[in-house]
């Protein structure tokens, strides 16, 4: 059996001589139309050896016609269809376009791929991983950080996404755009301190017993990180609670207050009563009970009444008159990189391997390309 890092290694190895690792991003949603557009655009199968036919005006209409494809008003071979920009040449087959696409709402960097999903369609950011990061980056962390926090981000980033990669391997798509996966703004979030820090880390990921680790970060902890196992029922041995610099830091504090009749409305439930009946060693919210002897798990609590609003599960609540105030730290779900903390971390002289060996205690850091 292949040790996981060797099957990495076997997943890229055909891409070493082109030196890129791609990564399928998937991007938006649409009904049975969308509009794909750029300069010098080229569409073929959604195979990396296809060969791209050009389209003269640089702009695409894509409709679905019950099962079927149409491009511009001709019907496509297949369920799905391959866009490239600037790019169409036979001898560039395989490697995703350099010329940004616009498709549906989005601006990105590689090709686009849309296909039949469901009721609609489906687009599909075919795009180099190294790309990709730099607009991970932007959307992530403010790129105003100093440089070394923006590494740590980077090689943190890239070890989740490969690691998503391998379990997603033969799907459609790999990772999602949004807040479930990694947020990915396309071109726009781009910046030249990002693609500095992705440049600096090149190929760089984080391994545990030579598999790349379940890179997993959060805005603040308040203070102190918390252990994957009670963040994220996954019980991992480089995700453990570790002191963190970001709860000196005004960012980390804030405050909710929440009316009776919006705890009713999210809860179900009678608004009177409410309170802590269980934490995690870390003290973040295990569950509360509501008064009548009825209960509820913290992680479900944050999700009612909404993450923007309890952001996050270490908090305390008071009863007012009219409703409840919840003082809490930190932001997210505070398991693995704090990036308060690694820019915290980084304003007091740390580097960017000093940082992640803070965060994900035992992991090694590898030249995986």
């Amino acid at each position: 059996m292949l040790r996981p890092v060797a099957l990495v290694l076997l997943l890229l190895a055909p891409l070493h001589a082109l030196a890129v690792e791609t990564l399928r991003i998937a991007i938006e949603d649409a009904d049975g139309e969308v509009r794909v557009s750029g300069r010098g655009l080229a569409f073929g199968a959604d195979t990396e050896d296809a060969t791209f036919a050009p389209i003269p005006s640089g702009q695409a209409t894509i409709r679905r016609r019950g099962a079927r494809l149409e491009v511009n008003g001709a019907p496509v071979v297949g369920d799905s269809v391959r866009f490239r920009a600037g790019s169409s040449a036979p001898d560039d087959a395989g490697l995703p376009g350099d010329e940004p696409l616009k498709a549906g709402s989005a601006q990105v960097r590689g090709d686009v791929v849309v296909r039949a999903h469901r009721d609609g369609l489906q687009l599909i950011n075919v795009i180099p991983l190294e790309d990709y990061l730099a607009a991970v980056l932007g959307s992530e962390m403010p790129v105003s950080f100093p440089p070394e926090a923006l590494k740590a981000q980077a090689v943190a980033a890239r070890t989740y996404a490969l690691q998503k990669k391998l379990e997603a391997y033969s799907n459609a798509f790999h990772l999602g755009s949004s807040v479930l996966h990694q947020v990915y703004g396309g071109v726009n979030r781009e910046d030249p301190r990002t693609r500095a820090a992705v440049d600096a880390t090149r190929g760089q990921v984080l391994t545990y017993e030579l598999a790349p680790i379940e890179a997993y970060f959060h805005a603040s902890c308040g203070g102190r990180t918390e252990s994957g196992q009670d963040a994220l029922q996954r019980d991992l041995p480089y995700l453990q609670p570790v002191e963190c610099p970001c709860g000196k830091l005004p960012a980390s504090r804030w405050k909710a207050s929440i009316s009776d009749s919006e705890v009713k409305s999210a809860l179900h439930h009678p608004a009177q009563g409410l309170r802590v009946s269980g934490r995690t060693p870390t003290r973040r919210v295990t569950r509360v009970t509501l008064g009548d002897g009825a209960s509820m798990g913290g992680v479900e609590l944050r999700r009612r009444l909404g993450y923007t609003r309890l952001k996050s599960l270490d908090f305390e609540v008071e009863r007012t008159d009219r409703g409840y105030v919840f003082s809490g730290r930190g932001y997210g779900h505070g398991a693995g990189l704090c990036q308060w903390g690694a820019k915290a971390l980084a304003d007091g002289g740390r580097g960017y391997r000093e940082i992640l060996s803070h965060y994900y205690p035992g992991a090694e850091l590898q030249q995986l390309y």
